[in-house]
């Protein structure tokens, strides 16, 4: 039996980070875990305040040259022509802002120690995690280092032999296959749109230890929920993974600006609950979410099905605050739906499962 649910998180979130003019330019992290507060779904005991991963640890994945310029440039606040075209910090995609090497490393810190706790027997939800597109010595798709692999390794450390790595973020879980490429100890899955950056993890790219299922955009409730009972299911139950670690992203909802994916946040849900309930020890990460509304609501409400918690239908006045002070660039207004701020339950997406749907998923048994 599994003990008390556990959430990671930090004040360093409160801080501004990337930036103007970028999607992750809004408080999505301090707003989930305000709102898991307002709600009343975070009890005494269950909140960890994230450890800051040190240099030494950084350097264990990353190497320690891109390490070492990151912290520099964070530092100066400014990258040289050379640290851009060799590490891909200091541009749009990747900015420097003050702060970020804390921040990037303290991101780290949350998954190692939710890996920790999740050999305790907890299970554990790292909202500020899922940078699954860090590569060893760049930045790469808003992501400094890559917090899934550190959490693997740390369930590696332990001598766990079994360990699957499931992406159901919009974008392929690229950063993460590459790290466990060679490493029979950790098979990755990755759902993810099809044709969507970083346009990997296409349909030919299998292999023993790695399932890549790119699916179509549109994609609804129910072909979400059939490729899962199809495919992912049935790898566990041959695989038998001891522990898994789960990137939980917010982009494969409907209506996120970076995607096209049609997603309810119930169906997120229900996929990572039926993750726990197939292993022994899991971890769930956060991921991409470019829409403040569904995101921080996705969270919010997934940190609430992990500890029992009844959702409200409606949300109090207090929370619907929360979600009103949001604005986005990305979205324009006559697009924004009114239970954005007003309840926390998405209806259901379902539709039919188309035939190409149904053909990916006998092209991909297992």
């Amino acid at each position: 039996m599994r003990k008390t649910a556990l959430y990671i998180g930090s004040e360093i979130y409160k801080k501004p980070a990337f930036g103007d003019n970028h999607p992750l330019s809004y408080a999505r992290q301090s707003s989930v875990l305000e709102m898991c507060k307002t709600l009343g779904f975070l009890n005494v005991g269950q909140f960890i305040q994230s450890p800051i991963a040190d240099f030494q640890t950084l350097s264990r994945y990353h190497d320690a040259d891109y390490v070492q310029a990151l912290q520099s440039a964070g530092r100066l606040g400014k990258a040289s022509i050379e640290q851009r075209e060799r590490y891909h910090f200091g541009t749009m995609e990747n900015p420097l802002f003050k702060g970020v090497f804390a921040r990037a490393s303290t991101t780290v810190g949350g998954s190692i120690e939710a890996a920790k706790q999740a050999l305790a027997g907890h299970t554990v939800f790292h909202p500020s995690g899922g940078t699954h597109h860090g590569l060893k010595g760049k930045a790469h798709g808003f992501c400094y280092f890559n917090d899934p692999v550190f959490a693997i390794l740390t369930l590696l450390d332990a001598g766990l032999k079994r360990v699957l790595y499931v992406d159901i973020d919009a974008h392929h879980g690229d950063g993460v296959e590459l790290a466990f490429a060679d490493d029979e100890c950790v098979h990755t899955i990755s759902i993810h749109e099809e044709n969507r950056w970083p346009y990997s993890g296409k349909l030919e790219d299998q292999a023993y230890g790695r399932l890549n299922i790119p699916v179509p955009q549109g994609i609804n409730d129910s072909e979400f929920s059939y490729l899962f009972e199809q495919l992912i299911h049935s790898y566990c139950n041959k695989f038998t993974p001891e522990a898994i670690v789960v990137t939980c992203g917010a982009d494969a909802l409907y209506a996120d600006p970076l995607s096209k994916m049609g997603l309810s946040n119930t169906a997120l849900w229900d996929t990572v609950l039926s993750l726990q309930d197939l292993s022994p020890k899991c971890v769930a990460l956060g991921g991409g979410g470019y829409n403040p509304w569904t995101t921080v609501r996705c969270w919010a409400g997934l940190w609430g099905r992990l500890c029992g918690f009844e959702l409200p239908e409606t949300l109090p006045k207090n929370a619907k605050a929360i979600l009103e002070k949001f604005d986005s660039d990305l979205i324009d207004e006559e697009d924004r739906e009114v239970y954005w701020t007003t309840t926390l339950v998405d209806e259901p997406r379902l539709g039919p499962i188309r035939d190409e749907v149904i053909n990916l998923a006998k092209i991909l048994k297992v």
